[in-house]
């Protein structure tokens, strides 16, 4: 399977699309296939992306109003800033389906001779790192996210605080599932030392950032179901 076969899918029809294309029940549908991708990567970034979305959604109730114009200015700039990383994410959700082609296509290669096993060692070793870039992307985008909801949460439309924590939970939800999808590749590396390096980024982000978004939900949660 190659990048541009992953990258620009095709239909029944031959009609090349990208999977941030579909609709909502094609790309689901897409998603229970047993195709390689979409897969729990592309999930996550979407899920992220929706995230950032729940957040533009109350900034967008907030700005214009009487009551919030001390905090309109700094509603603004952070709409701007995570306008770009919704983009972004979607976006990643093309890229994690053409980070796995190349591995996908390594766990094929022959190797019947101890010629071609070494090649195959080889070839799956940097894949399994090239697999690795995308889902990381997602989290460090996810993190940015999740660090701007507190802003949402506390000085936005009351009226949207409880989109604010479903933000919250998807980003969460996102960032853990994100880790996933490094966690099955490192596992399989040689290079132990690299390996390790990602997991402990992980690690590092899933303990403060899945942290700080628990809290935010359950902050909401609390102050709707007291």
């Amino acid at each position: 399977m190659s990048d541009e076969k992953v990258m620009n899918q095709e239909d029944s029809a031959g009609q090349t699309y990208r999977f941030t294309d579909l609709s909502c029940e094609e790309f689901t549908d897409k998603l229970s296939s047993k195709a390689p991708v979409p897969g729990g990567g592309g999930a996550s970034a979407l899920v992220g992306a929706l995230g950032a979305a729940l957040c533009n959604m109350v900034g967008n109730l907030t700005v214009g109003k009487k009551k919030y114009k001390d905090v309109e200015a700094e509603i603004l700039d952070l709409m701007e800033k995570v306008t770009k990383l919704q983009q972004e994410l979607l976006e990643c959700v093309e890229e994690d389906a053409k980070a796995f082609a190349p591995l996908a296509a390594a766990y094929g290669l022959p190797h019947g001779t101890p010629e071609e096993q070494a090649h195959k060692a080889e070839v799956l070793e940097e894949c399994l790192k090239g697999a690795c870039s995308a889902p990381m992307q997602i989290m460090h985008k996810i993190c940015r996210v999740i660090s701007m909801i507190r802003v949402f949460q506390t000085k936005g439309s009351v009226l949207a605080v409880s989109d604010a924590g479903v933000a919250a939970a998807l980003c969460s939800a996102a960032l853990r599932g994100a880790s996933l999808n490094v966690y099955i590749n490192t596992g399989s590396m040689k290079d132990r030392e690299y390996a390790e390096m990602l997991n402990r980024d992980c690690d590092e982000m899933l303990d403060i950032y899945c942290s700080l978004a628990d809290q935010i939900y359950q902050e909401v949660f609390q102050k709707l179901n007291p």
